[in-house]
């Protein structure tokens, strides 16, 4: 960085009062999340004003907003704040170095990342993963994730990605839900409750498609995360169309039953994505050559 550069570089505490001021709207709600007073969060963007020697707030009466300029701005520092402060992180819970900020999709990650990385740990012992939750497709530059968990297709603009497995989906249900019951064809289906859930909404027409059964507008209940309609599904409400990987368990202790067939291709696959600027880190190359070796290309539900 050379001396023009650094007479740039605005304080952090400037950047943070302008940040805040974007995304809540007010200084007194500014000053409040940074513990701070509104006069001296006042101070900091006029500083930061006279610095870069460009008005950013424009203040009417008791009111403060940005300028355009400002706005675009502040979305370029969000993104470069969120990195120094998970960078701080790194280095503090992980001295050595090493370390891997990793968003998952809630289920895949419990059902089939976490029981295999007992194996990676204990191959790379000096990285460190850190995951957090994620159930749709986010801007890696507004967050600060050095790679995601990612259903549907390689489509994100801007990464990489490493197949990991195809989703194969099974109609499954309580046992009790089938008693008195025939199904001799996929179209009986439709005479009992279906349980859809919120990230495949078309999930049941493809099914039916895939039988040549027309089913267009399929009603029944709708639920946010596999975790829950698992369980509806396993107490009865109606039939649940998962993937084979979640309820290979309940299936085999009776839990749940197949309502008809087998398993569909794949209505999409996991990923693992990671933004092209990220490719060469160290961490995420250890753990995305790992993860191929435990990719699966085509699933292995007993038939």
């Amino acid at each position: 960085m050379n001396a023009v550069q650094r007479r740039l570089l605005p304080s952090i505490a400037s950047l943070r009062a302008l940040e805040a001021l974007d995304r809540l709207g007010s200084a007194t709600a500014a000053a409040e999340e940074l513990n701070q007073t509104q006069s001296a969060v006042s101070r900091q963007l006029q500083a930061l004003e006279a610095q870069l020697g460009t008005s950013l707030i424009v203040r009417e009466r008791k009111t403060m907003r940005l300028t355009p300029a400002a706005e675009e701005y502040t979305a370029t520092i969000r993104g470069a704040l969120q990195t120094i402060a998970q960078a701080s992180l790194k280095v503090q819970v992980n001295p050595r170095g090493g370390s891997l900020n990793l968003a998952i999709l809630p289920t895949f990650g419990m059902r089939w990342l976490v029981p295999r990385l007992p194996d990676f740990a204990a191959r790379h012992p000096d990285v460190t993963i850190n995951m957090a939750t994620r159930l749709k497709p986010f801007d890696f530059a507004q967050e600060a994730f050095d790679a995601a968990i990612h259903f549907g297709t390689a489509e994100w603009p801007g990464t990489a990605h490493l197949k990991l497995k195809p989703e194969n989906m099974l109609p499954v249900c309580a046992p009790q839900v089938l008693n008195n019951v025939t199904v001799a064809h996929p179209r009986d289906l439709m005479d009992l409750p279906l349980l859809h859930i919120e990230t495949r909404p078309t999930a049941w027409s493809q099914w039916f498609d895939s039988y040549g059964v027309s089913a267009a507008n399929i009603s029944g209940t709708t639920f946010d995360q596999f975790s829950t309609i698992l369980q509806a599904a396993i107490h009865g409400l109606g039939v649940a169309l998962l993937p084979d990987y979640l309820v290979q368990q309940d299936l085999k202790d009776g839990r749940l039953v197949v309502a008809y067939g087998g398993a569909t291709r794949p209505l999409g696959a996991y990923f693992l994505v990671w933004p092209l600027e990220r490719a060469e880190d160290r961490s995420l190359g250890l753990f995305r050559s790992w993860l191929e070796t435990q990719a699966e290309d085509e699933d292995t539900l007993p038939r």
